[in-house]
């Protein structure tokens, strides 16, 4: 069954999600490069924070916030469309504008900024802008026609907690390891995480961001960076040798998570983060009790008339008190 898309009343954090068709791996560094920067100028453009994310060779994750929808001067849109278009593109919107003001024409300047504002503070046209620009790049390189992205992207609501938001930050920057490309996060160049180790200002920016959204306020980076690794990293956590005889921190095979689950084990939130989890990318939205609580009631026409509360328990794992709006039952947790 197909879910209606769970939005913030007002200003939000989304975890959104999106896969390339078929699941063919077709995102190599300059596709990555294309889509990271695209990305980062559509969230310059529509007042979005990028606070997470990592690119894969066949999907992507981001965090991000969103705030709530407000009105713009003439300015602020000027300055904003510097981002997306070219300067002539620009000063053409520019000059429009100012005759249309100074023949008091405001209404009609209202309409022109409209057809560019309503794409801004929207979770759902930042993405849809995004892969239909990333698409037809691709598609005019390849000689190709036909749709890129297997589906509609999907997209998580998350709690403007510390638990929350910081839980779901680790699992989209450990991507990478559970899919066996790194052992260490910070070694992968496609993430939040590793391009801020590896001095990327604007993922800097994002981690630190991060940090005050959930609450701990403004640090520098590297007290950013140690409270996030810590976060991040599985202590004492060692997967096999490698023939050098080192430890292999990696996801844990699916058949190692079947065993501990199959015996009734509860595993600890820092090494479900190391395995494929959907309560992070099916689940609708996550936080704690009362927040789910207060969605369930505001969306209750998209659920079943017998349900009685919003809030779901994640099973599995010792959550610390997180739970999921959507009650996932089928592999839920598994290694790949």
């Amino acid at each position: 069954m197909r879910h209606a898309r769970i939005k913030a009343d007002g200003a939000g954090y989304y975890h959104c999600m999106s896969r390339i068709i078929e699941r063919r791996f077709v995102l190599g560094d300059a596709e990555k490069e294309r889509l990271l920067n695209r990305m980062r100028q559509l969230a310059a453009f529509g007042g979005i924070e990028i606070l997470a994310y990592s690119f894969l060779s066949n999907h992507f994750h981001v965090l991000a916030y969103v705030p709530e929808k407000r009105d713009i001067s003439d300015a602020e849109l000027i300055e904003r469309l510097g981002h997306i278009f070219q300067p002539y593109r620009v000063k053409q919107v520019a000059v429009q504008l100012k005759d249309l003001r100074d023949q008091g024409l405001d209404r009609a300047a209202e309409s022109v900024k409209a057809s560019y504002t309503y794409r801004m503070h929207d979770i759902s046209e930042f993405f849809k802008a995004l892969k239909q620009q990333f698409s037809q790049y691709y598609n005019t390189r390849e000689g190709r026609r036909g749709t890129l992205w297997e589906e509609r992207f999907k997209s998580i609501l998350v709690e403007s907690s510390e638990d929350a938001l910081l839980t779901m930050a680790a699992y989209i920057d450990l991507n990478a390891v559970r899919a066996g490309l790194v052992r260490d996060p910070k070694d992968w160049r496609w993430s939040s995480y590793g391009a801020g180790t590896g001095g990327d200002r604007g993922a800097r920016e994002g981690l630190q961001r991060l940090m005050e959204a959930a609450g701990l306020g403004h640090m520098a980076w590297g007290e950013a960076r140690e409270v996030y690794r810590k976060r991040l990293y599985v202590q004492g956590q060692e997967k096999g040798v490698d023939l050098e005889g080192r430890a292999i921190r990696q996801g844990f095979k699916e058949e190692v998570v079947d065993r501990v689950l199959a015996e009734g084990g509860r595993l600890p939130v820092e090494t479900l983060l190391r395995c494929r989890v959907r309560y992070f990318t099916d689940g609708l939205a996550l936080g704690s009790r009362g927040f789910l609580n207060e969605l369930f009631e505001r969306y209750r026409g998209q659920f079943g008339k017998n349900r009685r509360e919003g809030a779901q328990a994640m099973r599995y794992g010792e959550w610390d008190g997180l739970c999921t709006l959507r009650d996932l039952r089928v592999d839920v947790v598994s290694g790949g």
